[in-house]
């Protein structure tokens, strides 16, 4: 079954309230649940070899950039919205693709950070005035999902580096995510990533991505690579070049951190910049209000309450890397279809999704609540959330906002409701 039949199964027999509303259950209990239970174990090798070595081998073959070349080489136009799309409210700020990305149906975005997730004044580099927002999407060979592979060939997952400068005009371009590996001849090369990219964080130079069964895999934005774009269908070392399915540069993995306590469900990413110190949270997917672990070979030690489940680890800001495995804090919230979350210390917000032709929904509830609330509906299809203070000096609104996209071919917006709902 592909990720996105998955998906669609998932989907079915949305809470569906007045004028589309999403609604929790009755009473979205939450409780604090003992976070040791859940744990992460930094990796930082693959069959492979070590990340850096492998990684250091193609920087003898490739040119090296980084993600600051990139925002300047960008080679698409983005549309300004001017208006909440679709059926989201509170809007501030937004695009759409271009017809092409709009309308495509093999690619599927999924996840969404900023530079304001990079650095606390919202622009990147350290130092420099980038206004950027990424956005992570994955391959379906089976869009329609039925019968055979529409698109035989997965090309896994992509990242789009938003050049957001100009709020007017955005432009943007796609970069492949790779694996680094090597030949059976002991060539340095690199393979496509086969994932769901549901949710991404960037913290400093570092990018990380869930990997739904396994934990999370760490990207290092300091380390781009350019390739050859003649070949659409070849991707690493072919016939003595580099490929990358017709993208001009590819991002390799740099690390990984995998999951080794109990099996937890790593659907989506965000970052808390209001707790002490900076920390990352994790949210899991359910359809109805129980989280399934039965579709997929988990990392882990086994099955924890089926509940959602929000986890927390501590980060740390000289490293940009989780300071402990063990995380600080875990809570559960009976709340299906969560698509997004992002924390401010004790309050949580989630993205809640209602299938593809139901409102979507901002929610939010406080660690050991009883009740979560709606804050205000979202974009049908809505996935990801990253939040956006109005503290961050270098790019800031007049009050705090909260990113989201949607997925939907036709329906496809990135953009940023007021956190309040107002």
């Amino acid at each position: 079954m592909t990720r996105r039949s998955i998906l669609r199964g998932i989907a079915a027999a949305p809470f569906v309230g007045v004028a589309g509303t999403v609604l929790a259950p009755g009473t979205a209990l939450a409780a604090t649940i003992d976070p040791a239970q859940f744990a992460l174990t930094a990796r930082t090798a693959n069959s492979y070899g070590e990340f850096a070595a492998l990684n250091a081998g193609l920087a003898t073959k490739l040119t090296s950039v980084d993600a600051t070349a990139v925002l300047a080489d960008t080679n698409r136009k983005a549309t300004r919205l001017t208006s909440a799309p679709g059926t989201s409210e509170a809007f501030e700020a937004g695009f759409t693709w271009d017809s092409g990305d709009q309308d495509v149906d093999y690619w599927i975005p999924q996840g969404v950070t900023t530079s304001a997730d990079a650095y606390g004044n919202g622009v990147y580099p350290e130092g420099g005035s980038n206004k950027a927002v990424l956005v992570s999407w994955y391959f379906e060979t089976n869009p329609d999902g039925t019968g055979a592979d529409d698109y035989p060939l997965d090309k896994g997952l992509r990242l789009t580096f938003v050049n957001y400068n100009s709020a007017s005009a955005p432009t943007y371009r796609h970069v492949l995510l790779v694996e680094p590996v090597k030949t059976a001849g002991g060539e340095f090369s690199f393979n496509p990533i086969r994932k769901h990219a549901g949710g991404i964080l960037w913290y400093g130079n570092l990018l990380y991505v869930v990997d739904t069964f396994k934990g999370l895999r760490v990207f290092d934005l300091n380390t781009l690579f350019q390739v050859d774009t003649t070949q659409q269908d070849s991707c690493g070392l072919v016939d003595g070049a580099y490929y990358g399915y017709g993208y001009s540069y590819v991002l390799p993995q740099s690390g990984a951190y995998d999951n080794s306590g109990k099996y937890l469900r790593y659907s989506a990413i965000g970052l808390d910049r209001a707790s002490t110190p900076d920390s990352l949270v994790v949210s899991e997917y359910s359809e109805a209000g129980t989280v399934n672990y039965k579709d997929g070979t988990f990392n882990g030690t086994g099955e924890p309450t089926g509940t959602p489940k929000v986890v927390r680890w501590n980060l740390d800001y000289t490293t940009r890397k989780p300071s402990s495995g063990t995380p600080s804090e875990a809570v559960t919230v009976a709340q299906q279809k969560i698509q997004g979350v992002v924390s401010r210390s004790s309050k949580h917000y989630l993205s809640v999704s209602n299938g593809p032709s139901g409102t979507g929904g901002l929610r939010t509830f406080t660690s050991g609540a009883s009740t979560a609330s709606t804050v205000c509906d979202l974009a049908i299809g809505c996935e990801d959330l990253s939040y956006h203070s109005s503290g961050a000096s270098g790019w800031s609104y007049a009050e705090s906002v909260i990113w989201n996209l949607s997925e939907y071919a036709g329906k496809r917006y990135v953009y940023a409701v007021h956190a309040d709902g107002s």
